[in-house]
């Protein structure tokens, strides 16, 4: 494991307080001052991933390059950092047992007794131990608020782990809330006193604290959690309200964060480099321009349910000096009379991912109307299926045209479950069909694709060779190839021996473009997702052309 240094981020008082932001913001200062860092979310739900669980309760799946469907935080911890993250940097209750299980079924544990302590605890910290090579540091993020009763094996863990590595290489940060009561008109340290009371209960002494707050916390306040908290007056953070979440690092590093994280590790490091940090900033907060993008998608009243997506569109307007203004539109209020009412303002629209039939009629709508009036048009995964569905509909003549998810009987399925395809990744030819484990349908994480020349992709990435994440069951149905092209769709991206269509586009449209991947989840802030800044750029020319 060589001299790695551990930090552990733990969150207390009510879920919800940016644990994930928190630990992403200290792996960016981290990084900053020459360090590498990588990052691990240990959740405690019993769900053996994410990959299954509605967005209306969870938010977005994020998945990585290998094909792990994990929690919305690594999608923080990719944007903020340049660590590459993997099946082994997510581990939940329901993975950590499922392993003890097995073991114990297949006779690991030699007739023993298995339990808790120490056959859980020992199984999460070798899930640690997984991610602890080749790094400088390794950040754990504990999922839920201390006091849960599924917490406490995890909790357990991290307290031995000290025993383990040393005291000298390891740091517990806790998150806590700082409330302001108006009436009063004062903060409120109670909840985090009781919240540092019942971390110390079970055997962890917090060495940091971050303080969620909407004001600046005084020297006074700061005094008195230090005091009762039994931690260093400069060891008391205060992780202020902020409008750009990219700001967190920058007030971090203002409250001294970074330094007391290094002089308690005790690690020698240069001096931070926040430069492109503090520039990201001011161009986000001061863009010249602005544009109003609508996605149209089932998930919107739950804005987390879209996280990457969201980031990448905000990303995609910092190279084009522009803010995105982001209008959710529930596509199930979508119909043919009522269309250009909702979408009359938009400046692009945008169909992003989704499974089932709910609210795809409004979506095919969505995409006509951007088709028929020239509205850039930006469709992901299913948003590239709808886009294929209208075109053969509504262009190629095929008004039986649909996907075999939302019509198993459909008289022309352009878009199905694709029985036999092969696995670039593998070499290997793969047979599924809808009796296959739902997990074994997926086409999960990065896959190549072949541009065509002079396409629209094409432009935008400046080559013709790419990677992309996946996380889908249906594919183009190749049957449907010849009349599609025939009537004017460009089908200009494709696995490399050409079977899995990848990216359809418009010619005689401003921008239209529909891709299977997930391009959002490789967006980062320095570095805009090529396809999300010329849609923003496409959005942007329409802006500037409407007539006042």
């Amino acid at each position: 494991m060589g001299n790695t240094k551990y930090i552990f981020v733990t969150g207390g008082v009510l879920s919800s307080l940016g644990k994930g932001l928190a630990s992403a913001a200290i792996g960016a200062l981290l990084e900053s001052r020459g360090l590498t860092v990588t990052i691990q979310k240990l959740d405690p739900y019993i769900n053996v991933d994410p990959g299954t669980m509605n967005p209306f309760q969870h938010g977005e799946v994020f998945v990585t390059d290998d094909g792990a469907e994990t929690d919305l935080d690594l999608g923080h911890y990719e944007r903020f950092t340049h660590a590459r993250l993997g099946m082994d940097n997510n581990f939940t209750t329901g993975k950590i047992y499922y392993s003890v299980i097995t073991k114990e079924r297949r006779g690991d544990y030699l007739g023993g007794t298995v339990q808790v302590i120490p056959h859980i605890t020992d199984e999460i910290k070798n899930s640690i131990r997984l991610v602890s090579d080749g790094v400088d540091v390794v950040i754990v993020e504990i999922g839920g608020t201390v006091g849960d009763i599924e917490s406490l094996p995890f909790l357990e863990a991290i307290r031995q782990f000290k025993a383990d590595v040393g005291k000298e290489n390891i740091i517990y940060i806790h998150l806590t809330l700082v409330p302001y009561i108006s009436t009063a008109g004062e903060v409120k340290t109670k909840p985090t006193q009781h919240s540092v009371k019942e971390l110390r209960s079970i055997g962890i002494q917090p060495d940091i604290l971050l303080c969620r707050t909407a004001k600046q916390l005084s020297k006074d306040i700061k005094a008195k959690i230090a005091l009762f908290c039994n931690v260093s007056q400069d060891a008391v953070i205060t992780a202020k309200d902020v409008d750009c979440i990219y700001e967190v690092p920058l007030n971090f590093h203002q409250e001294g964060l970074d330094d007391k994280i290094v002089e308690l590790l005790n690690i020698w490091t240069r001096a931070p480099r926040l430069d492109d940090w503090v520039e990201f900033v001011q161009k986000y907060n001061s863009p010249k321009y602005k544009v109003k993008i609508g996605i149209v998608g089932k998930y919107t009243e739950l804005t987390e349910s879209y996280k990457s997506l969201n980031e990448a569109l905000y990303h995609g307007g910092i190279p084009n000096d522009a803010r995105v203004e982001l209008a959710f539109i529930d596509s199930e209020t979508i119909l043919e009379d009522n269309c250009g009412k909702i979408l009359g303002d938009l400046d692009g629209i945008l169909v992003p991912g989704g499974f089932g039939a709910r609210g795809i009629e409004g979506k095919i709508c969505a995409a006509r109307y951007a088709r028929v009036n020239k509205v850039p048009y930006f469709g992901i995964c299913l948003g590239m299926q709808i886009a294929v569905i209208e075109y053969a509909r509504h262009v190629a003549g095929i008004p039986g045209a649909n996907s075999t998810e939302f019509d198993e009987n459909a008289v022309d399925p352009i878009i199905y479950l694709m029985v036999e395809w092969y696995n670039e990744k593998t070499g290997k030819v793969e047979i599924r069909d809808v009796h296959s484990h739902k997990g074994a349908t997926m086409r999960l994480g990065a896959y190549p694709c072949r541009i065509k020349e002079g396409s629209l992709a094409m432009k935008a990435y400046g080559t013709t060779e790419i990677s992309e994440r996946h996380r889908h069951r249906y594919e183009f149905n190749n049957g449907y190839k010849e009349i599609l092209e025939k009537n004017g769709m460009v089908l200009s991206g494709a696995s490399p021996r050409g079977d899995l269509v990848e990216i359809v586009e418009l010619d005689d449209h401003p921008w239209f473009l529909g891709c299977q991947f997930h391009p959002e989840f490789k967006s980062r802030p320095m570095s805009p997702h090529p396809l999300f800044r010329e849609f923003i750029k496409a959005a942007l020319e329409r802006s500037r052309n409407k007539t006042p």
